[in-house]
């Protein structure tokens, strides 16, 4: 659920890119532990982390290229066997960086026939390619490509001891072939909400807004299927934020009354009422918490749970419990959240020895 996405050409690396909504996904719950600079032990009911909830805009630069669309039957790209989700990381030897590099690649080669490396569902292999020539004489494969994408999602926690961040609740994944997208780099940027398209039965709201592709907040460091991650830089934007508070235990979090931390409105944070219906045990795609939206103000905003909102700081008992992640789409009000435990566990550098 991760924000409004709209298509940009020339907004990312100078090249046309395509940005398209992102799926959803979390991973199972456990505890995340570590070891501060000064020796203290830093558990996951020990840690203190600033609730965010905040819109930011994120871009991401994939590693390699991915294959996005099925190759049409005759094409090189589908002669050569490649496939929707194939991620090619080198073409010629030579590592792939963008999808400009690439095609440039293919130009250098002509039709002189290519060994592309790809990674296909966590495999290496090697796939010969002989490039044709287009209408305007351009040498193609026939396949289509994605290298980044970009837009707004929420801010779920930043770690004020040591400037680190994690934001979403589920990872970044291609809207067209749902694969987490292999990660090479990424940054922070700037956001506001500018409007609210309200969410309906069968029909998921979103957070409309934009963001500033000049200045950067912070740098990603993973995406993962728990989160984004990486290291926010000191500025006016962490100045702003609040207080840490303690991060629940996955056995402290109960059924009851809960509040989250929403961005839906403008530049403002504000808290709302939320009521956890479920605990789920060992949920296989990290939906650990059903909840649904109680408060009336913001029912009245978004008609519940919105893309864009995903990340928004789930907080219980004064104790920092999860984080929202996805939306049920027949009844907006009601959702999913992942435990504050499990996306610690998935990325934060500073938790236990998940890199």
């Amino acid at each position: 659920m991760y924000g409004p996405f709209q298509k940009a050409r020339h907004a990312l690396r100078g090249g046309a890119a395509l940005v398209l909504a992102l799926l959803l996904c979390a991973v199972v719950p456990a505890k995340a532990a570590g070891v501060t600079a000064d020796g203290t032990d830093r558990t996951a009911s020990a840690r203190m982390l600033v609730p965010v909830g905040h819109t930011v805009g994120i871009k991401l630069f994939a590693r390699g290229v991915m294959v996005v669309k099925a190759p049409e039957s005759g094409t090189p790209a589908d002669d050569c066997g490649l496939r929707t989700g194939d991620i090619i990381v080198k073409c010629g030897g030579v590592s792939v960086t963008s999808s400009e590099q690439f095609q440039s690649l293919l130009q250098e080669n002509g039709e002189t026939a290519t060994d592309l490396q790809v990674r296909r569902e966590g495999e290496s292999m090697t796939l010969s390619v002989s490039p044709e020539q287009n209408e305007t004489g351009a040498y193609c494969i026939g396949a289509w490509i994605r290298d980044s994408m970009a837009g707004i999602g929420t801010m779920t926690y930043y770690d004020p001891e040591t400037g680190s961040f994690g934001a979403l609740g589920h990872g970044i994944t291609d809207s067209d072939t749902g694969i987490l997208m292999p990660f090479a780099s990424g940054s922070l940027l700037p956001s506001a909400v500018k409007a609210v398209k309200k969410g309906a039965s069968g029909e998921a709201g979103e957070l409309r807004g934009d963001f500033d592709l000049t200045g950067d907040l912070g740098d990603l460091s993973a995406n993962t299927s728990s989160g984004i991650f990486g290291t926010l830089d000191p500025g006016e934007f962490t100045e702003r934020l609040g207080d840490a508070i303690p991060v629940a235990s996955a056995g402290e979090v109960h059924t009851g009354p809960a509040a989250i931390l929403a961005n839906v409105e403008g530049d403002a944070v504000k808290e709302y009422d939320i009521e956890i219906l479920q605990i789920v045990e060992d949920a296989a795609d990290s939906r650990d918490l059903v909840i649904a939206v109680t408060d009336p103000e913001l029912l009245s905003i978004t008609g519940g749970i919105v893309q864009g909102m995903s990340g928004s700081p789930i907080l219980q008992d004064g104790k920092f419990a999860g984080a929202v992640t996805h939306v049920l789409l027949n009844d907006p009000s009601k959702g999913y959240g992942i435990l504050m435990e499990t996306m610690l566990e998935a990325g934060d550098p500073a938790a236990s020895s998940v890199t």
